[in-house]
């Protein structure tokens, strides 16, 4: 079985064919599946969807970018939420310093009192982090953080950063850029971070692996992220499938069986 980490399946891109395509992929072998909330709404539908498949899990949170509107009265909502046995993380919270808005004091107000829901309720997070690296590890590393267990996903940074998180206890998402000729550095990680480290996640409908790539993403290209991974750290395909099963398994508490 492959364990997805880190889906979009109520995103518009799906609206034609989601609920067959969900339940054709637990058939080749594609469970669990956590679909992310990114905003309020999109953890709405991810919730629903959660509960409309045996096989889907729901992260509860909201992105960077959609955090300028929040109340604290969403945060007591997502915590209320998070009693839901559907719902098994926290994510996708975290920092994008990409474009100039929201501003980036907001976002680490809103970055931290989602970790502080995250540790108050004892759920892993899946963090988002894009141009943030320094930011996101100096929040992470406090004290007042430490025990949180989650995912650095899609992770862009150097090796050298994913050593600093692998070494917080965080996990590191590989998802399809690993299959990239311009990849090298997510690469470099694959082959070379602890492999009880590492979790695969497809992220779609973004950022299909090749040969897809460009476009709409599907859970069912995950074989090819540990393929590549595989060739990197030059062991079996069903090394690499079982490790990264059991690896977000011990995180998230659930498996493809219930």
């Amino acid at each position: 079985m492959i364990f997805e980490t880190h889906a979009h399946y109520d995103d518009e891109a799906y609206d034609k064919d989601r609920d067959s395509l969900i339940r054709l992929l637990k058939e080749e072998g594609i469970a669990p599946i956590i679909n992310v909330g990114a905003s309020i709404t999109s953890t709405k539908s991810t919730v629903k969807l959660a509960h409309d498949h045996s096989h889907v899990y729901a992260a509860a949170g909201v992105h960077p970018s959609e955090v300028e509107e929040l109340e604290d009265k969403d945060i007591e909502w997502l915590r209320e939420l998070a009693g839901d046995p559907k719902v098994i993380a926290i994510g996708e919270i975290g920092l994008d310093y990409h474009y100039d808005e929201p501003d980036r004091e907001i976002q680490k107000i809103w970055f931290e009192k989602q970790l502080r829901l995250a540790k108050d309720i004892k759920l892993p997070i899946i963090v988002h982090t894009r141009d943030a690296a320094a930011d996101t590890y100096e929040i992470l590393r406090r004290e007042e953080y430490r025990g949180i267990q989650g995912i650095i996903h899609c992770f862009s940074y150097s090796p050298e950063e994913a050593d600093k998180y692998v070494k917080l206890g965080y996990h590191i998402g590989i998802g399809g850029v690993v299959t990239f000729k311009n990849g090298r550095k997510l690469q470099e990680i694959a082959k070379n971070i602890p492999l009880e480290k590492i979790v695969v996640e497809t992220d779609c409908p973004y950022l299909a692996p090749e040969p897809y790539r460009g476009r709409r993403n599907s859970s069912a290209y995950l074989t090819y992220i540990i393929e590549r991974i595989a060739s990197l750290r030059n062991v079996s395909y069903e090394e690499i499938e079982k490790a990264t099963y059991e690896n977000a398994v011990a995180l998230f508490g659930v498996r493809a069986d219930g």
